[in-house]
């Protein structure tokens, strides 16, 4: 198994979701400072916008109109300049907050929500994966699911892959022309492990945070671990991009529970070099992608 020693981007952030690498910046969504930013390889961030109701999940549609959830509301917003404006209202369909996204080449959108009050302490409860398709039909996409959290879509747009973080697992569905979603099965056991945001490399295989553990895992199809990063933490989300997409940009909350509570700013951005890089061989567009926290 390999092991690697990453190194600091940027910090002084609060909580760090969704990294996407987007026309050579990376994009990311801080959660409870209610903004997303993009930066370059140095680390320079730019204020992009402001989300009040929390940004979480992030992505492109096929033309790049940057799309972000406003998770508390319910809510996919669209990115106009420094201003958002609201591409779809899940509010009457989501049974908790939104969380993350996967796009693929249509500009289908299958997004998760929480299922129940994470923040007021409700019980956990099964919820559904929605899908957003471009003319705005909202439908259901999967029924059942606990805590659907990072998605990828990988294999040409032929399977969607999901974290159902309280059950330590990753989750598969093909995807038929029409976008539907059928042929449920285990990708990969992860035990103990929750995983919270994941990508994918140009290999298939896929790179997972696991919260609660403050690892970055390289899982293949059936379970297999191939290579790992640890640090003293908490594991958020991860994405492949820079120059030639073998740069691994790896989102985590450097602190404790109690701190992050306290919303004190120990967010960071790591990076490691990775053997095999992004899907495609320009690292401009990786579907990718939140979380339990």
């Amino acid at each position: 198994m390999k092991k690697y020693q990453p190194s600091l981007l940027a910090e002084d952030f609060i909580f760090l979701e969704a990294p996407r690498w987007h026309d050579n910046r990376l994009w990311i969504s801080d959660v409870f400072d209610h903004a997303v930013y993009a930066l370059d390889l140095n680390g320079t961030r730019q204020k992009v916008c402001v989300v009040p109701h929390r940004p979480s999940g992030l992505g492109f549609l096929p033309d790049g109109t940057p799309i972000v959830v406003s998770s508390k509301d319910r809510r996919l917003m669209k990115i106009d300049g420094q201003s958002i404006v609201e591409y779809a209202d899940l509010s009457a369909m989501a049974a908790g907050d939104l969380n993350d996204f996967a796009v693929d080449a249509q500009g289908r959108i299958y997004v998760g929500n929480f299922g129940y009050d994470y923040d007021a302490g409700e019980p956990r409860a099964l919820t559904s994966l929605h899908r957003v398709d471009r003319d705005g039909t909202i439908k259901i996409a999967a029924r059942g699911l606990e805590f659907p959290n990072g998605s990828v879509i990988v294999n040409d747009g032929k399977t969607l892959i999901v974290a159902e973080t309280w059950l330590g697992r990753l989750t598969a569905f093909d995807i038929d022309g029409q976008g539907e979603l059928g042929n449920r099965r285990l990708y990969a056991d992860l035990g103990a492990r929750e995983p919270d945001g994941i990508c994918a490399d140009a290999a298939g295989a896929i790179w997972v945070a696991c919260f609660n553990t403050g690892e970055f895992l390289r899982v293949l199809d059936g379970g297999s671990i191939t290579d790992i990063i640890a640090f003293d933490g908490r594991a958020i989300s991860c994405t492949l991009g820079g120059a030639d997409g073998r740069q691994l940009f790896c989102s985590v909350y450097r602190g404790n529970d109690n701190e992050l509570s306290e919303r004190i700013r120990k967010g960071a951005i790591l990076t490691v070099e990775v053997d095999v890089p992004a899907p495609c061989s320009s690292a401009v567009r990786v579907h990718s992608v939140p979380s339990a926290a």
